[in-house]
């Protein structure tokens, strides 16, 4: 199909190819073979009359020209598909759709395992793909690969999109039911006395709560082992005398199950305010609005 003369068909290799910045990436991407896509950009330079494509050194950049086209040609295929997508309504009986939601485990725990136990009855043919946040999640989100996204709401301001809050929740410590160093309650230079189980998300050397706790109290906690999500520290908690905190509902829901207690933390921290946002193409999406619906009511108390 053509368009202004414009072979609409082009339309998805640019993407990929801007996107990319690579013929062999792209091609894989699209899962079609390298000289098919060399084709593509080929007609694509004939057309634009730009290069669009252009070796530097082993890597091959965008001219100014292409650096232009990235976001228009991003949100056109972005509309595009959520238009071919989209049905004049959502019944979630017969429905069936894929949708990727990224999100911690600990939101996982606490809500989204509420939200896949009611799909299953009101929507089986819904399929929730669940991912944990990557490093370049807001890159993915922007790129439309990202159907909702759970995050404290605070890291969420940068995205720009609309957003809604799901739900609050505090801190607590969580020790070992055997913890013999630990009482009934916990002084904070007790709490400082313990080793700790710390949860990571990256290679950096403090964690995000040790950036936080440091200023405010000026001492470092003694770090004995650390992770790389929530759902863990419980486990490795267990038959030792070291101390985690967590955040509260994740807390209570493995206390229900391991031989596990809870404390107060013996210092004041700010509650964590979940929420999610969309991409603003999916704004109107039938699908969309359910499942965000059906999430804002599994998030209540």
């Amino acid at each position: 199909m053509r368009l202004d003369r414009f072979d609409l068909n082009l339309l998805v290799a640019l993407d990929a190819l801007l996107e990319e910045r690579n013929v062999t990436r792209a091609s894989k991407r699209l899962h079609i073979g390298q000289s098919a896509m060399s084709g593509s950009l080929a007609r694509l330079r004939e057309y634009f009359g730009d290069e669009l494509l252009v070796p530097l050194g082993r890597n091959m950049v965008l001219t100014a020209f292409a650096l232009g086209l990235v976001e228009p040609v991003h949100n056109t295929l972005l509309h595009a598909r959520s238009t071919i997508s989209r049905k004049l309504a959502f019944e979630p009986a017969t429905a069936e759709r894929r949708i990727l939601v990224a999100a911690s485990d600990y939101v996982s725990t606490v809500l989204l395992a509420k939200v896949v136990s009611q799909l299953a009855a009101l929507a089986p043919g819904v399929v929730l793909d669940i991912r944990s946040p990557m490093q370049d999640v807001f890159d993915r989100f922007d790129r439309g690969n990202i159907d909702l996204l759970i995050m404290p709401e605070q890291y969420l301001a940068q995205s720009g999109s609309p957003r809604i809050k799901l739900f609050e929740d505090t801190h607590a410590c969580v020790v070992w039911s055997g913890n013999h160093m630990v009482g009934d309650s916990m002084t904070f230079d007790e709490y400082m006395g313990l080793g700790h189980v710390t949860v990571h998300f990256s290679d950096e050397r403090n964690t995000l709560y040790e950036e936080w706790f440091v200023p405010r109290y000026g001492k470092q906690r003694r770090v004995e082992l650390s992770v790389d999500n929530f759902g863990v520290v419980p486990l490795v908690i267990m038959g030792t005398q070291r101390v985690g905190t967590l955040h509260r509902k994740q807390a209570e829901h493995f206390a229900r199950y391991l031989p596990l207690r809870l404390l107060d933390t013996p210092f004041e921290m700010p509650p964590v305010v979940e929420a999610m946002t969309w991409p603003e193409h999916l704004n109107d999406d039938p699908a969309i609005l359910w499942l965000k619906d059906l999430l804002i009511q599994c998030a209540q108390p």
